[in-house]
């Protein structure tokens, strides 16, 4: 499989990877327009717009853009992170020109009706609630705004729900003219797909954009915090995050080995310690996510009000004690699960089309697998002991917690018995 990447003179990328005896692909439009994008005023516009894209067109109401992709079997689907927003869908090889027609359709040519706006203000609305009805994913967006305060990075994706409740249709348009240009737009396809074809047919469609220029973004700055939100739930949600690595730090791949190592999977160190010896808690895991210019490190568990106390003590001793004796087979299986789960995803086009679209947003090309493999497999375990040691010495750090949570030490008692 070997990607293929052409750019057009305004700006637009087109990547794609051939996966030989496949008859499906995925291909997808990634824009470099996410929450971090947003000013203060904005905060949740993101979203709002990747909910109207499939809310009607100029050329495609709302019905027909189901019905055409799922017409022919196939699926269409959206998402808004902090840093990108995507659309994409999944179609048989002799479909992906329509799948392309309908992507760009709604991409570049959305209506906002009235109508539909405040139909689909009111479903984000009751998706807020829903998310703030579920512990263990708001607290999540709580432990980002503890971690990054007062900073478009900190700020939750969905939006407030004031902020929500007043976008009109011009704050829609003035963030697609802000950020919607063909500079800031990747075309990614991948499994059953022609490169020369989707170049051509994606030339007629985006190549007479006009750029919209580089987006500006305020530096993320990870700042010590806490936040304790006291409900009288069954378990306590307890959320840990330390500052960690961007994607283009060296450090990246040894603080997601270590962080696997930490609590990845079963046979992970707090997994073995908190859940199969002690029986604190049923879920507990620990993972490394990168961004552009940061990165955190996170660590969540549930458990009753009457363990929460003990649960995070020994979550701070296993990282400490990790800095000592963390060995050469805990990293060497780490090291294998991160392997795995890398080349297993990319058995999948959709995985495949993302992968191209997110390194290409980052290194401005298209690293081969087998570079990524390679870094991997360079961790060792003194690598990981030393990062460990750097964490629990000097990394900033933020907490969250929610439900009945008058028994959890304070964040600054945590730290104390980490450096210890």
């Amino acid at each position: 499989m070997t990607s293929r990447l052409t750019t057009l003179p305004n700006g637009f990328r087109i990547a794609t990877e051939t996966m030989p005896g496949l008859k499906s692909a995925s291909i997808g439009v990634w824009i470099t327009a996410g929450g971090r994008h947003e000013r203060v005023e904005q905060n949740g516009v993101a979203h709002f717009l990747e909910h109207m894209a499939f809310k009607g067109t100029t050329r495609r109401t709302a019905l027909q853009i189901a019905e055409e992709i799922e017409d022919v079997g196939g699926y269409i689907n959206a998402y808004t992170s902090r840093e990108m927003t995507a659309y994409y869908a999944r179609v048989l090889e002799a479909d992906v020109p329509l799948a392309l027609d309908v992507i760009s359709d709604i991409v570049l040519n959305p209506v906002f009706d009235q109508r539909e706006i405040e139909i689909e203000r009111h479903v984000i609305l009751q998706e807020i609630g829903q998310a703030l009805d579920t512990p263990d994913d708001v607290i999540f967006d709580w432990l980002q705004e503890a971690a990054y305060p007062d900073q478009p990075f900190g700020r939750t994706i969905l939006g407030p729900s004031e902020r929500v409740s007043s976008f009109s249709q011009d704050d829609l348009r003035r963030f697609v003219l802000e950020h919607y240009g063909p500079d800031q737009m990747i075309l990614a396809a991948a499994g059953a797909v022609d490169h020369d074809r989707i170049v051509a047919e994606a030339s007629a469609i985006f190549g007479d954009l006009r750029p919209v220029g580089v987006p500006q973004i305020e530096p993320a700055r990870f700042s010590t915090g806490e936040r304790r939100e006291l409900r009288d739930l069954e378990q306590v949600h307890f959320a840990l995050a330390f500052e960690a690595p961007g994607y283009r730090d060296p450090d990246v791949y040894t603080a997601q080995v270590f962080a696997t190592a930490l609590g990845g999977g079963m046979s992970s160190r707090l997994f073995q310690k908190i859940r199969e010896e002690r029986g604190l808690c049923y879920t507990i895991f620990a993972q490394s996510g990168a961004y552009e210019d940061t990165g955190v490190l996170t660590i969540y568990a549930g458990t009753g009000a009457d363990d929460i106390a003990e649960l995070t003590g020994l979550t701070v001793d296993e990282l400490r004690r990790s800095t000592e004796d963390m060995s050469e087979a805990e990293v060497a299986r780490a090291r294998a699960q991160m392997k795995a789960g890398l080349l297993m995803g990319l058995e999948s086009p959709s995985s495949r089309a993302e992968r191209l679209a997110r390194l290409l947003s980052i290194w401005g090309r298209i690293p081969d697998v087998d570079e990524a493999v390679a870094r991997i497999e360079a961790v060792t375990a003194a690598d990981v002991r030393r990062f460990a040691c750097e964490m629990a010495q000097g990394a900033r750090a933020a907490m969250a917690l929610y439900g009945p949570a008058n028994n959890a030490p304070m964040l600054e008692t945590l730290r104390g018995r980490l450096a210890a």
